[in-house]
């Protein structure tokens, strides 16, 4: 015990104190990171990324982390200065719970492997600086850095969750292989979730399908979705496929091999992660590589070049569009084939060869949605409410499927709302929700938008509930401010929840006509909501940040 305390350095048995204090709190503080981990799919680098969101959130936070850093440098000449430290790592970032309320901690498996390995870790990292006489210090600077040691543990821990995941993978590809459906495979930077319960419907007249569920479109959840779902006689599997990075699809479709693959559409969505749309764009085509049949949103300029690409490589291309009333003159038969008649032709033409280019085209209307393929007419004035892009989609890929023009204009109305995407519900007091909490990409912030407007009557109080998008790297600010401005035009209100987007919101907002109102927490907007709308007001929930968003 002697050499220990004298290991300490200047300071003595102070020395010993202030490490064991500090480093105590390093550990507990530690707790909040491991549930923005979990809640970031546990992905190498998240945790830093959030640590410098919440330790700039606030002027009392930045305090706080200029405190915890100074106290550790400080704890190098004068132990007791690592007690600062302590105090400021312990309290912030003020507003991130350890446990959490919209996304609480959960003590998973996996959880308890990366709480062990930044435990040993930290402690390794201290004890290391207590037998170079450095304790103090040492201890100090670990548990100001406690994201870093997290995000270390992250990578540690990846190659070993890779293995403990792949006997499921496995079981998964062995499964697939032995019921032998047809696999839809559907990714795309937005609208991958609605498409794949557009097409599970549509095809669930004529076929056996099973499609995945919610958002398990990583390896763990369409591994999961096979071994528990996937039952002999199924006849088609709709895969939703998503990526936090390049090779992330190629990967899924090694062991999920695609028939049928789809992009709906590209757009900023992750861009933080990417770093550019383009690399979105080559992440996004991987899901193309294997299957020998392609649907492809070609409204976006960068998916033509790609159905261009792949009509080379011998692929069956289905090339699905949009138009509104306006565009091509009313829903009349020859309006929309004169939109595009040189396509509809060579549509008509590969219809018959079996081989080459194929067109879907979905026109909004006020009377409803119409659905051309192949230069025919599938379904006229459709009572829906779904985006024209998707339903492009989930038609081509029921076409190819073999579902009859009929029995899909027949099951068209009855298209499935996905979860929190734009759900209409009335609220007790007799106010519209329209529930949008679950979409964070600018196309479908303005959808939104215009359903907000063309909801209520006149008079009514129309209410943006918002905490800003997301993940948008460099655009993040501008879609933010053009987003509130195009809310602020249409709203009487606009209610900015959280920290997080509140600058570039507040800025946009005021350049229309609404009244800005700001609000700490989801369920402080909610509590305001309830408390000024009534029957016949609508309020927009535009896209939702759990809690451990500053």
């Amino acid at each position: 015990m002697t050499a220990l305390v004298a290991a300490l350095g200047h300071g003595g048995a102070l020395g010993w104190l202030c490490t064991v204090v500090v480093a105590g709190a390093g550990l507990a503080s530690g707790v909040r990171w491991l549930r923005v981990a979990q809640r970031e799919h546990y992905v190498a680098g998240s945790v830093s990324r959030f640590a410098l969101r919440w330790w700039r959130s606030s002027p009392l936070n930045a305090a706080l982390a200029t405190s915890a850093l100074a106290g550790a440098v400080a704890s190098g000449f004068v132990p007791g200065a690592a007690l600062v430290c302590a105090v400021a790592v312990t309290v912030g970032p003020v507003g991130l719970r350890w446990r959490g309320t919209s996304a609480p901690l959960v003590l998973t498996r996996r959880l308890r492997t990366l709480g062990a390995t930044w435990v040993v870790l930290e402690v390794m990292v201290v004890a290391a600086g207590v037998a170079l006489g450095a304790g103090p210090v040492v201890a100090a600077l670990v548990a100001s850095c406690t994201p870093v040691v997290v995000d270390g543990a992250l990578a540690l821990t990846a190659p070993l969750e890779g293995l403990v995941g792949r006997r499921f993978v496995d079981r998964a590809a062995q499964r697939l292989r032995q019921v032998a459906p047809t696999v839809v495979a559907i990714t795309g930077s937005y609208g991958k979730t609605s498409t794949k319960g557009y097409v599970g419907h549509l095809v669930a007249g004529a076929r056996t399908v099973v499609t995945s569920p919610a958002s398990f479109n990583n390896r763990a959840g369409l591994a999961r979705t096979i071994n528990e779902q996937l039952v002999p006689g199924t006849e088609v599997f709709v895969a939703e496929m998503g990526t936090f990075g390049s090779g992330e699809i190629a990967d899924l479709c090694r062991w999920v091999p695609p028939d049928i693959s789809v992009i709906t559409a590209i757009g900023p969505v992750h861009l933080e992660r990417f770093g550019s749309e383009e690399r979105i764009v080559a992440a996004k085509s991987e899901i193309l590589v294997r299957a020998p049949v392609v649907v492809l949103m070609v409204d976006d300029p960068r998916l033509a070049e790609v159905a261009d690409r792949c009509q080379a490589a011998g692929k069956v291309v289905w090339r699905c569009g949009t138009r509104r009333e306006s565009e091509v003159g009313g829903t009349e038969p020859c309006g929309a084939r004169a939109a595009d008649e040189a396509v509809a032709a060579a549509a008509r033409a590969s219809a018959t060869t079996g081989r080459g280019e194929r067109r879907v085209v979905a026109v909004a209307g006020s009377g409803g949605m119409t659905v051309w393929a192949a230069g025919q007419l599938v379904a006229e004035d459709v009572g829906c409410s779904a985006q024209p892009s998707n339903v492009a989609c989930a038609v081509a890929v029921a076409l190819e499927l073999g579902v009859p023009a009929a029995e899909i204009a027949a099951r068209l109305a009855g298209l499935p709302v996905a979860a929190h995407r734009l759900e209409v519900t009335e609220a007790v007091s007799g106010s519209v929700v329209l529930d949008d909490t679950y979409n964070a990409n600018p196309a479908g912030a303005a959808a939104a938008l215009e359903r907000l407007a063309a909801s209520g009557g006149s008079g009514a109080r129309r209410v943006v509930v918002t905490p800003g998008m997301v993940e948008l790297g460099r655009r993040q600010r501008a879609e933010n401010e053009r987003f509130a401005a195009a809310a602020a035009a249409v709203a009487t209100d606009v209610v900015v929840v959280g920290r997080t987007n509140r600058r570039a919101l507040v800025a946009g907002a005021r350049r229309g006509r609404a009244t800005v109102h700001l609000a700490s927490t989801r369920a402080a907007a909610v509590a305001w909501v309830r408390g000024v709308l009534g029957p016949g007001d609508v309020v927009l929930y535009e896209n939702d940040l759990p809690d451990h968003y500053p």
